[in-house]
């Protein structure tokens, strides 16, 4: 019997069938049904075993899976994106932060332990942000999807760019050590496709120490030493006068329990995205294009 750790991180189409103890036409079945977590490049289909570990997860019934009922608790559950985290701050109570992955903030929001989750999830066959994975995961809920962010996504590295880093190839070549953010973040996972279309094997990178948990934790991380590089936005690089090497334009939303949408937190953190400090402080951050912020991208 295999064991999890012989399977690499982007498993193709035999390795994933193999891993889910299925026969490969299952696995094209479900690729045609668009059900499972996959990427294509160069014409080759590949699945992130975060992403797929993940997908398990998420349709493995159990009674503790049922969702709970009553009014969702003010909690912000799902990634983290240091703009949202300052505006939390400016408003005050009446939001309690729950940090952990998209996947998290999906998994929680489903079972009604939180009313919001931040996410920045690609759809790699469909090129979509977070849509495709909202209506998989919450298409039982009552949820609305808005956009809060297109952010720039890239390398953050250490004043000057002492290595000389600009691509993914270099990681490897410059024997960089990379910081990386824990699995089922939109940040891994978007590293994980990434290295995969640019041909780069994960295997070829040298880690640094354990996960972290943040955007922010990846460039202290790397201002502390202890890495040498690390995927997040422009925002954390400026915050921490790091260097950074762009890659990727992602975008950011917030997916809110409808109920609790036209509460009084939540409606006051909307109201303050219109302030003149919310600008500034946009401005400030850098790497955020925040024209479409409120937008409405699904009405579940």
């Amino acid at each position: 019997m295999d064991e999890v750790q012989d399977f690499p991180e982007m498993m193709d189409t035999h390795q994933v069938a193999r891993y889910l103890r299925i026969k490969e036409r299952k696995v094209y079945e479900l690729l045609k049904e668009r059900r499972i977590p996959c990427t294509r490049v160069t014409g080759k289909w590949l699945f992130p075993k975060g992403e797929i570990d993940a997908w398990l997860k998420r349709n493995s019934a159990s009674p503790a899976d049922t969702p709970r009922q009553g009014a969702v608790p003010m909690v912000v559950a799902g990634s983290h994106d240091p703009l949202l985290e300052w505006c939390l701050r400016e408003v005050g109570g009446g939001l309690a932060v729950l940090p952990g992955s998209s996947l998290d903030g999906l998994r929680q929001l489903a079972m009604g332990e939180a009313a919001m989750a931040g996410i920045h999830l690609l759809d790699a066959e469909s090129g979509a942000y977070n849509l495709p994975q909202v209506q998989e995961v919450l298409a039982d809920r009552n949820v609305v999807l808005i956009e809060w962010a297109w952010r720039q996504q890239g390398l953050v590295v250490a004043s000057g760019n002492p290595l000389g880093l600009s691509s993914l190839a270099d990681l490897a070549a410059a024997k960089a050590r990379i910081v990386l953010r824990q699995e089922g973040a939109g940040s891994r996972l978007l590293l994980d496709r990434l290295l995969a279309e640019a041909g780069v094997p994960a295997g070829s990178l040298t880690t640094a120490q354990v996960p972290v948990r943040s955007e922010t934790d990846v460039g202290l991380a790397i201002l502390e030493g202890a890495a040498d590089a690390g995927l997040a936005v422009a925002s954390v690089a400026k915050s921490l006068k790091l260097d950074f090497v762009p890659l990727h334009r992602e975008r950011f939303d917030l997916a809110i329990d409808r109920r609790a949408y036209f509460e009084a937190p939540i409606q006051a953190l909307l109201a303050f995205t219109r302030t003149q400090e919310f600008a500034r402080r946009v401005e400030t951050l850098g790497g955020y294009d925040v024209s479409g912020i409120g937008s409405i991208r699904w009405n579940g």
